[in-house]
């Protein structure tokens, strides 16, 4: 009897790991997450907060759940160019480059995960929330692809849900910040 149940567990568990596996080649390992927020302040304030990685820190909700994160700095202080690389015990370790930037319109990023051996990018956009020019939409994209493992590729299924309340945090401290006096 034991032996017959044992049999059987181990069958199911290949069985699941297959599925998985076989499962996860299927899956595009494609990704996007989009967010958006309205800030009461104009584009040139809130671009500020975005196109410097070293003002990241104060809105960003990754560095507010690691304050002990180990951060250097390299390139512009701000722009194209400007990057930050970043060493953390919870939230993994990092890589971000500014790749574009068009002051009160646009930063766009490229991140690097080591863990991962994968590279997404990203793009923040400030427009005109209306006929009101103090009142600015955040836009915050970021499209990756898992590569080749099909564990990986899960992943990429569930990115909107994970990383998504990740950019609704951050871009609700972002609004704050630029909408202080």
């Amino acid at each position: 009897m034991l032996v017959k149940t044992l049999k059987w567990l181990v069958i199911a568990i290949v069985a699941l790991a297959a599925l998985l596996y076989g499962g996860g080649l299927l899956l595009s390992p494609k990704f996007t997450v989009t967010r958006a927020v309205d800030v009461a302040a104009p584009p040139d304030k809130v671009y500020a907060l975005v196109a410097s990685p070293r003002e990241w820190k104060r809105w960003s909700v990754w560095n507010q759940r690691d304050p002990a994160m180990q951060i250097t700095y390299s390139g512009p202080e701000s722009g194209q160019g400007a990057t930050w690389e970043w060493k953390s015990k919870t939230e993994g370790d990092g890589r971000m480059t500014m790749t574009a930037a068009a002051p009160s319109k646009r930063v766009a990023y490229e991140l690097y995960f080591p863990d991962f051996g994968t590279t997404s990018g990203g793009d923040i956009r400030f427009e005109p929330a209306g006929s009101n020019p103090a009142v600015t939409r955040v836009s915050w994209t970021m499209n990756g692809d898992m590569g080749s493992n099909p564990l990986f590729r899960w992943m990429a299924l569930f990115a909107d849900g994970m990383v998504g309340k990740d950019f609704e945090a951050g871009l609700a401290n972002l609004k704050a910040l630029a909408e202080k006096g």
